[in-house]
C-alpha cells in the first residue's frame, strides 16, 4: 500500500508535523526515508561530502537555519545525490538551478530559491538533532515527504508503514 502523509497522520496521532510552507522543486514529490542529518548556514560542503556517497534510499534533511540569502542545494549536489541513490532533501533554506532539480527523479522540498552558492569552509554539523519545521529530527528517523506536507515517524513507528 502506498502511504500519503494525511493516511500516517491519521494511523499515529503523535507523528511529528513539519510545519513550513514547504515547496516541490525536484522531480519527485513523493518520497521517503531514514534522516541523515546536517545543521549548516551558508556553507554546503557537509551537503556535498554526503551526496557523494552512497544514500540507501535515505533522505538528506538539512537544517540551515532558515537562510534566504544562500542556496544549500544546487543541480550538480543533486545529480551527485541521485547517481548515489538518495531519495531526496528536505531543507531547511533554500536550493537553486530550480529547472534543473525538476527535471531529475529526485525529492527535493526546501523553503524557497535563491541564485547565490554557499561559502565552502567545511562547517556544518552531520548526523546531530536538529530543528526542522518546528520538529525535531534525529539521525535515523523516517521522513515522508508528499504534496501534502512533511512528517516525522521514529524508527519503529516507520517499520509498522513498512510491513503494510
Amino acid at each position: 500500500m502506498t502511504w500519503t502523509t494525511p493516511d500516517l497522520s491519521d494511523q499515529f496521532a503523535d507523528a511529528r508535523i513539519a510545519v513550513e510552507h514547504w515547496r516541490h522543486y525536484g522531480g519527485r514529490q513523493h518520497f521517503s526515508g531514514p534522516a541523515v542529518t546536517v545543521h549548516c548556514v551558508a556553507d554546503n560542503s557537509r551537503v556535498r561530502e554526503l551526496a557523494n556517497t552512497p544514500g540507501h534510499g535515505r533522505v538528506l534533511v538539512v537544517d540551515g537555519g532558515g537562510d534566504r540569502r544562500h542556496a544549500l542545494l544546487g543541480d550538480l549536489i543533486a545529480a551527485a545525490a541521485l547517481a548515489n541513490g538518495w531519495s531526496g532533501f528536505l531543507i531547511n533554506g533554500c536550493v537553486r538551478d530550480v529547472p534543473a532539480l525538476a527535471a531529475m527523479d529526485l525529492g527535493v522540498a526546501a523553503l524557497g530559491a535563491c541564485p547565490r552558492k554557499t561559502d565552502k569552509r567545511g562547517a556544518g554539523q552531520v548526523d546531530v538533532e536538529i530543528g526542522v519545521g518546528g520538529v525535531r529530527i534525529a539521525p535515523g528517523d523516517v521522513v515522508y515527504v508528499d504534496a501534502s506536507g512533511v512528517l516525522v515517524l521514529d524508527a519503529a513507528q516507520a517499520a509498522c508503514v513498512d510491513a503494510q
